[in-house]
């Protein structure tokens, strides 16, 4: 074990608090500890011994690594504490032919188990070796792999038998694979009259009620069949096949019956009753984000210079994007929110801009996910994004850990996402203000704005990170560029991309090197006064000033107009007098006027790099 010897020794060369505590931690005492150099640079090290123990004597371990596994869903059985995914029922724990003691609640490891519920009988396993092939003559296929494969397979010789196409869906194949021991596929079929339901309502109700495969034509076109896996084998087929078919039957009834009753509604009196639905109670009723939703949606309309046309259609379409929750549909399937927004949108006879930009609005709702294609999409998606991480964020909803219950942090990737693909021209503090703004005048109250929006600024930072890092670019040259809260999130990824590219090239080292050199002796400099020129002593000090002139005034308008590359071309340009300026000039002069005014120099001249990148940051 080490520790720094920086904090571990103290002014007069005793142990320091920290390295005593690090000796009583490591159970040494202060004088069996040592230094030795790593890297270059001074550790304190202690030495400990641990005797070793057999191999069985560690394995009932196993017990804390299965009690401390964790689900999305858990439950509770008997009057035990324990949470675990489904009530264990029995336990195998063998170390070659020897059984690891343990229990969990009532539950004593063994070495027999279980096969097919149905088909199989109680198996002992005498060697972890036969395991596999032991469960496999009781009709159980241990292997999740395997399993998954063999139901791969037997979709595709049922599409080949009969001429169709089975789109697998991968996280349903994931679902069905841990549902099933002994999988075996087959196929059903509906009354073709169900079709004329829009396509996203039968895939859903076939997907999330039943777990079965749709089929399609070559042309993709639904057919009214299904697939479905058994858990089992092919004994009497058929009459599985048909009672899957009437439970199905019902489902598609109820569909049917949804939406022609949804069609009957009245948009805007829908809309009204978003005002009876709570939120959240700090934050109101659907009807109040929704009106969030809507002023949010004009002030980005007009950021992003969207035509008079295109902003009346954001402000009709924000105004009614969540009515379909209220539809009997959407409260049977959640999953088809927006979709049949869309869907009776139009039968209502709202335009098509609106109905689309309804169905956008939710995008992008899972990593990889579409991004709205519409300008009119875009801007509510937007919309809606910042009023719930903002909203959440004023009353203190904020992510911790692994807790994200409003899924906050995938929200904020999206804007970020929406903001990088879309080219969008609008700085990141813009957004945050205007979200912020709204709030404030729908009555949200915010006891410290400023600090609220450097919480906020710091998340989305953090998001920034992330799918910087998810592009591959490096985590130094992440955090070079994350450095001016005025910058557009566009003009950050592109700086990235750009200084990423630009260090594969011999020259690079030499740029970072030079403008790293003034930023750092620049942090010499006091408070911000205006330069001399007068009190220049050689040429290289003028030709510096005068670089530096110049760039002030280029960098920004390259800024402004996301021209990234003539910017850092601007940088690189500047290195020779940086160079030749380091090589004549004594910066720390004994004059302290002259002195003064050169650190000023570096100063200002390092403020117009660092607004670029922090090229200090970056490692060779």
């Amino acid at each position: 074990m080490d520790q720094a010897k920086k904090i571990a020794v103290a002014e007069d060369g005793s142990w320091s608090k920290a390295a005593q505590g690090f000796a009583r931690g490591q159970g040494v005492s202060p004088d069996e500890l040592f230094t030795s150099e790593v890297k270059g640079t001074e550790y304190v090290f202690a030495k400990t011994f641990q005797e070793g123990k057999k191999t069985l004597e560690l394995l009932p371990a196993l017990k804390d690594l299965i009690t401390s596994m964790h689900f999305p869903k858990n439950m509770r059985w008997h009057d035990y504490s324990l949470r675990f995914a489904r009530p264990i029922q029995w336990l195998v724990a063998l170390y070659g032919k020897e059984v690891i003691p343990f229990s969990i609640t009532s539950i004593h490891s063994g070495d027999s188990s279980r096969g097919h519920r149905f088909l199989g009988e109680d198996v002992k396993i005498t060697n972890p070796n036969e395991y596999k092939e032991l469960m496999r003559k009781q009709f159980v296929l241990v292997d999740a792999e395997e399993r998954k494969q063999t139901i791969r397979l037997q979709l595709e010789e049922l599409a080949e038998q009969a001429g169709w196409v089975i789109p697998v869906n991968e996280e349903l194949l994931e679902e069905v694979n841990n549902l099933v021991e002994w999988p075996t596929a087959l196929s059903g079929k509906f009354e073709e009259e169900f079709l004329s339901l829009p396509k996203d309502v039968l895939l859903t109700t076939m997907k999330e009620h039943q777990r079965y495969f749709p089929v399609e034509n070559m042309e993709g076109k639904l057919l009214p069949h299904f697939i479905t896996v058994r858990n089992g084998d092919s004994s009497h087929i058929e009459n599985v096949a048909r009672g899957n078919e009437k439970v199905l039957r019902a489902r598609f009834s109820d569909s049917a019956f949804f939406y022609k009753e949804d069609q009957k509604m009245d948009i805007d009196a829908a809309v009204r009753q978003l005002d009876a639905i709570v939120y959240h109670e700090e934050l109101g009723s659907l009807g109040d984000k929704v009106k969030r939703i809507k002023d949010v949606a004009a002030k980005l309309s007009t950021h992003l210079d969207l035509s008079q046309s295109n902003q009346e259609f954001v402000q009709r379409a924000a105004s009614i994007s969540k009515f379909d929750l209220v539809s009997q549909m959407v409260g049977e399937f959640p999953e088809l929110q927006g979709l049949m927004g869309e869907e009776y949108a139009l039968y209502l006879g709202e335009k098509a801009e609106v109905a689309t930009a309804i169905r956008e609005h939710y995008y992008p709702r899972f990593a990889g996910d579409s991004l709205p294609e519409t300008k009119i999409g875009l801007v509510i998606s937007m919309a809606d994004k910042l009023d719930t991480i903002v909203s959440c964020f004023a009353i203190g909803l904020i992510p911790t850990g692994s807790q994200d219950p409003y899924a906050l942090r995938r929200q904020a990737l999206g804007l970020v996402q929406m903001a990088v693909e879309k080219q969008l021209d609008i700085q990141l503090d813009t957004l945050l203000n205007l979200a912020v703004e709204t709030a404030e005048d729908h009555g949200l109250k915010i006891e410290n704005k400023e600090e609220l929006l450097q919480q906020l600024n710091e998340f989305f930072t953090l998001r920034m990170k992330y799918a910087l890092s998810d592009k591959g670019i490096e985590y130094d040259v992440v955090d070079a560029v994350l450095t001016d809260e005025q910058a557009t999130i566009t003009w950050t990824f592109s700086k990235a991309a750009l200084l990423s590219e630009a260090r594969k090239h011999e020259n690079f080292k030499k740029v970072v090197e030079a403008l790293s050199r003034v930023t750092n002796i620049a942090k010499k400099a006091e408070a911000t006064v205006e330069i001399n020129p007068s009190l220049f002593e050689k040429d290289e000090e003028r030709l510096l000033y005068d670089r530096y002139k110049t760039l002030s005034s280029t960098l920004k308008q390259y800024k402004d107009q996301g021209q990234v590359t003539e910017a850092y071309k601007a940088l690189e340009e500047s290195v020779p007098l940086v160079h030749q300026y380091f090589e004549h000039i004594m910066v720390m002069s004994d004059q302290k006027e002259v002195k003064e005014n050169r650190l000023q120099l570096m100063k200002q001249l390092a403020a117009e790099i660092e607004a670029f990148a922090l090229f200090q940051k970056i490692v060779f």
